[in-house]
C-alpha cells in the first residue's frame, strides 16, 4: 500500500525524484573524470574519448524522442520505474566491458533508458508544484546535481583510482535497482495528466500539438542552446587539469566535492530568487557571470591546486546556476496534457546537444607530442558565444495555461 497517497504530501516525492537524479547523474558524469584512465587504459585518442562521452547521450536523444509518444500514455510510476531499471541494469553491466568498444555498447543500451529519466522527474515535479512555487522544487531538483558532484563522483574517482574504474559502475548500478525497488512499494499513482487527454492519443496530434505552438518551439530550443553551451567544455575539464595543470586523478575529486558543496547552497537560494525576482532577471545576472570562470578554465596553465580548485568551484556555483531560471519557465511552456511528450522532446534535444557538444569539442581540442590538451580555450569562447544567445530566446517564452 502506497505511504503516500495523494500529492497533498508531496516533499517525500520530490526529494526521492532528487535522489533518483543523484545516482543517475553520477553515472553520466563519472565517465568525464576518469577520462585519462580511459585514455591511457584503451590507447584511444581524445576524438574516441569524446565519442565515449557523447554515446550516452545520443543513445539517450533516440529514447526521448520514443518517449514521446508513450510517456504521457501511463502513469508516471509506472514508466519511471521501467526507465530506471533498465538504466540500473546498463549500468551494472558497464562494470564488466573489458574492452573500449563493449563499453562503448553498454554507454549506448544505457543510455537508452537514462535518456528519459530527467523528462519523466520534470514531468512528475511539473505535475506536482504549480508555477509559483516551481522555481523553489527545481532548485532542490538541481541540488541533485551538486550532491552528487560534492559526494558520488569524488566517491567514484576514489574507488576507480584505489581498485579499477569497473566498481564505481558496479555500485551505482546496484543502487540503482535498489530506488526502484523502493518507488515500487512507496510511490503512489500518479495519472492526473491522463484526465485531460483524449481516450486515444493520436501519434501526429501528440507531435502538432507541440510543432504547431511557436511558444513550445522556442522553449525547445532554447534548452538546446543552452545544454550545447554548457557541455562544450565539460568533457575535456579533468583531463586538462590532469595534463596542462598537474593535478592528480585523486585531486580531481577535489572539484567535485567543493564545486558539489557550494552548489548544494547556490542552486536552491538561485531557485528562491527566480521565484522572488524573476526568470530573465536572474538568468541574465546568473549567465554573465558564468563566462568568468569559463575564460579561466579552458585558458589555465600550472598553477596551485587551491586556485585551480576556486577557479572550477565559481564554474559549478554559476554554471549550474543557470540552468536553474530557464528551466523554471521551459517547463512551463506545455500544459500538463502534454507535458511529458514535450518533456521528452526537451530531453531529446538536451542529450543530441550533449552528444554534439562532446563530438564538436573532441574535433577542436587534440593531444600534443607534449602530451598536453591544445585548443582548449577556443572551446571556452565557442561555448560563450553559443550561451549569449539563449537570452533572446528566453526572453520569448510565455507560461502556458494550466501552470
Amino acid at each position: 500500500m502506497p505511504i503516500f497517497k495523494t500529492f497533498e504530501n508531496r516533499s517525500p516525492i520530490l526529494y526521492t525524484l532528487a535522489l533518483v537524479n543523484f545516482i543517475h547523474i553520477i553515472d553520466s558524469m563519472l565517465i568525464m573524470p576518469l577520462g585519462d584512465i580511459f585514455i591511457e587504459e584503451f590507447g584511444i585518442s581524445s576524438g574516441e574519448y569524446s565519442f565515449l562521452v557523447s554515446a550516452y547521450a545520443l543513445a539517450a536523444f533516440v529514447s526521448s524522442l520514443v518517449g514521446v509518444f508513450y510517456l504521457d500514455r501511463f502513469d508516471r510510476k509506472t514508466s519511471l520505474l521501467f526507465i530506471y531499471f533498465g538504466f540500473g541494469v546498463g549500468t551494472l553491466a558497464c562494470a564488466f566491458a573489458d574492452t573500449y568498444i563493449q563499453l562503448v555498447c553498454l554507454r549506448i543500451f544505457t543510455g537508452f533508458f537514462g535518456g528519459m529519466i530527467g523528462a519523466m522527474v520534470l514531468s512528475v515535479v511539473s505535475d506536482l508544484y504549480p508555477f509559483k512555487e516551481r522555481g523553489a522544487a527545481m532548485g532542490i531538483l538541481f541540488s541533485a546535481f551538486s550532491a552528487a558532484s560534492a559526494l558520488g563522483v569524488p566517491v567514484g574517482i576514489y574507488l576507480a583510482a584505489k581498485s579499477n574504474w569497473q566498481f564505481p559502475f558496479m555500485v551505482i548500478g546496484l543502487f540503482a535497482l535498489a530506488i526502484c525497488f523502493f518507488v515500487f512499494l512507496f510511490f503512489p499513482s500518479m495519472n492526473s495528466h491522463l484526465k485531460e487527454q483524449e481516450t486515444k492519443l493520436d501519434i501526429n496530434k501528440t507531435i502538432t500539438a507541440i510543432t504547431s505552438d511557436k511558444n513550445q518551439l522556442t522553449a525547445l530550443l532554447a534548452g538546446f542552446v543552452l545544454i550545447l553551451a554548457h557541455f562544450m567544455i565539460i568533457p575535456f575539464i579533468s583531463p586538462y587539469l590532469i595534463k596542462n595543470v598537474g593535478i592528480s586523478q585523486i585531486e580531481i575529486a577535489y572539484q567535485f566535492f567543493f564545486g558539489g558543496i557550494a552548489t548544494v547552497i547556490s542552486a536552491p537560494f538561485i531557485g528562491r530568487m527566480t521565484d522572488k525576482y524573476g526568470v530573465m532577471r536572474v538568468f541574465t545576472i546568473v549567465l554573465f557571470l558564468s563566462f568568468i570562470p569559463t575564460v579561466l578554465i579552458t585558458n589555465m596553465k600550472v598553477i596551485p591546486l587551491w586556485i585551480a580548485i576556486s577557479i572550477t568551484t565559481l564554474f559549478f556555483i554559476f554554471a549550474s546556476g543557470r540552468m536553474i531560471s530557464p528551466n523554471t519557465i521551459i517547463t512551463a511552456a506545455a500544459g500538463t496534457a502534454n507535458r511529458g511528450s514535450f518533456m521528452s522532446i526537451k530531453s531529446a534535444l538536451q542529450q543530441l546537444a550533449i552528444g554534439l557538444s562532446a563530438i564538436i569539442s573532441g574535433s577542436i581540442v587534440y593531444i600534443g607530442d607534449d602530451k598536453l590538451y591544445h585548443n582548449y580555450d577556443l572551446v571556452g569562447y565557442l561555448s560563450i558565444i553559443i550561451a549569449v544567445f539563449t537570452i533572446f530566446l528566453i526572453k520569448r517564452i510565455k507560461v502556458a495555461e494550466g501552470n
